[in-house]
């Protein structure tokens, strides 16, 4: 599963810009007064202005070897949240390593190191390491609701978890983290998980799907993909 593009809404967009096109150094592809679009290596990320938007969680790949790095990346330019004092966090059952750090929204934002990928990289360490979004959390009461929707409409899998708690669905390349928001906060800091809205595309098996997430029901829309912004 591939996220191309990812629509959130930000209640401070002037931040949110300035944030992640000088502070991360991402290209801003689109900018207006209530909106503007950033490229997160193959990934779009549209922003939306909207005074009600709640925290997100998502997670962003980089190459494979590269957690060091990207730490010392993070740390020259945003705060890294820890899990007691580790900076790095040891995701042994998915073979991977991550980083995280807040936004100006306070949506936690993760680099992950996906071992299991062998996408090594030799290059130094920069804002072009950053590969795609990976992972959207998707927190509601009821997970198996929104699992049934990624089955039925994209032919998804779980990857890891079960339908109580937590269940991540997808791929290492993209992946519905699903939380039961009563029970789960995001680790690590603790935060509230939030039914914040979202629009996604992405592709699977070569097909592209289009959800929407909304009031905590995630809906497909196949037929006429909608754009978000520049290629």
């Amino acid at each position: 599963m591939k996220i191309k593009h990812i629509k959130l809404y930000s209640s401070n967009l002037h931040h949110q810009v300035s944030f992640y096109g000088e502070t991360l150094g991402l290209h801003v592809l689109e900018q207006s007064e209530d909106s503007a679009v950033i490229a997160i290596g193959e990934t779009r990320l549209h922003l939306i202005e909207s005074k009600e938007a709640t925290p997100y969680h998502f997670a962003i790949n980089i190459p494979c070897n590269q957690e060091s790095l990207a730490l010392n990346w993070v740390t020259n330019r945003v705060e890294v949240l820890k899990d007691g004092d580790a900076e790095i966090q040891d995701f042994e059952n998915w073979n991977a390593k991550a980083i995280y750090f807040y936004d100006r929204d306070k949506n936690i934002v993760e680099l992950i190191a996906r071992k299991n990928l062998e996408n090594s990289s030799e290059k130094p360490f920069g804002s072009d390491s950053l590969i795609a979004v990976s992972e959207i959390g998707l927190p509601v009461k009821n997970i198996g609701s929104v699992y049934q929707v990624l089955r039925q409409k994209a032919g998804l899998n779980i990857y890891d978890g079960d339908l109580e708690r937590f269940c991540a669905v997808g791929d290492e390349h993209g992946l519905f983290v699903c939380v039961n928001y009563e029970i789960k906060d995001w680790f690590p800091t603790g935060d509230k998980a939030f039914a914040s809205d979202f629009e996604i595309e992405f592709e699977e098996n070569n097909k592209t799907y289009y959800l929407t997430f909304r009031d905590e029901n995630l809906r497909s829309k196949t037929d006429n993909i909608q754009e978000f912004g520049a290629n």
